[in-house]
């Protein structure tokens, strides 16, 4: 089995990337025969045009993976943008992709609502994507609920290409823990940077413990009964906890538990969970990524070759 998944390089990681995406990730590393993390530079042009801050974004995902215990020596992790083999293979898929596939794609509709820019770019995100995941002829890709529909359209994709051209890519399937498919931000939307709702992995403590104690809650007072699944607080502490933990918090919420001491509780389980991968990361060092990243894109090219040599025997290319 062969695993995929990338992340865009757009700010400070968050609970919602570790859980939702980073935790997966590594956890698949030790059952796939195969995994490869890609950071989407390609795609964060669609939302950041400042040079500096992008370069300064990729080094700081590199480490913050490190940090959180991927091992280079058991996957790759490497830049989307120096695999030139992306762009190329996203042009050939656009030639038979539907134009009516890109138009429901929610991501798009969502974006533009949220005040992103309406370019050509950010229409056909998913092609890229498409590209990104078939290149490596992937066959799980760990994403959140709101990325399934991506998946979904690159294995349409997959199968339009190769009922035109003959087999040549794997169908790839989305794999989605149910239990983290969507986290909730401090204001109880889904966690995301976009929306500024985030609790910073690696951010300062002074930082984190203001996000946390800034979660929104309800009127209801301290003593009175609350329903553990209405609230954010209670979703992000189970996180952290087991099912057998979780049922118990849930209890003390239900006689009423007070959100000043639920808050006091989650920033808690935030620095005992994190406090090891937090000093990590303080030792790592810009020469930490660019050799990580080396060796990925050593690894990744091989693949993105192998794949391209086929796709363009196919379409008559070569």
């Amino acid at each position: 089995m062969r695993v995929l998944s990338g992340i865009q390089p757009s700010g400070q990681l968050h609970l919602g990337n570790y859980f939702g995406s980073i935790l997966p990730n590594l956890e698949f590393i030790g059952k796939a025969k195969e995994s490869f993390f890609f950071i989407a530079d390609l795609h964060a042009l669609t939302t950041m045009h400042d040079a500096e801050t992008l370069r300064k974004a990729r080094e700081d995902i590199v480490l913050d993976y490190l940090a959180c215990g991927f091992d280079p020596k058991k996957a790759a992790i490497y830049d989307q943008s120096s695999i030139p083999e992306h762009t190329e293979l996203m042009w050939i898929l656009s030639t038979v992709t539907p134009m009516g596939l890109l138009e429901r794609a929610v991501s798009y509709k969502d974006k533009v609502q949220q005040g992103v820019t309406a370019s050509a770019g950010l229409f056909t995100y998913p092609v890229l994507m498409a590209a990104d995941i078939l290149l490596y002829q992937a066959d799980t890709v760990p994403v959140g609920r709101d990325q399934k529909q991506h998946v979904e359209i690159a294995r349409d994709i997959a199968v339009k290409f190769n009922n035109l051209y003959g087999e040549t890519f794997t169908v790839p399937e989305p794999s989605i823990r149910a239990e983290v498919a969507v986290v909730p931000g401090t204001d109880g939307r889904k966690m995301s940077k976009s929306y500024g709702n985030t609790i910073p992995l690696f951010a300062a403590d002074a930082e984190v413990k203001k996000a946390i104690m800034g979660i929104v809650t309800d009127s209801k007072g301290a003593n009175d009964p609350k329903d553990p699944e209405q609230c954010t607080i209670y979703q992000l502490h189970k996180l952290f906890l087991s099912k057998e933990q979780s049922k118990a918090l849930a209890e003390e919420y239900r006689r009423g538990l007070a959100y000043g001491e639920a808050k006091k509780r989650l920033l808690e389980a935030f620095i005992d969970t994190f406090g090891v991968i937090r000093a990590k990361r303080t030792k790592l060092s810009a020469q930490d990524a660019t050799k990580t990243l080396e060796a990925g894109r050593v690894r990744a090219q091989a693949v993105a070759a192998a794949t391209m040599a086929q796709v363009r025997k196919a379409v008559g290319l070569r």
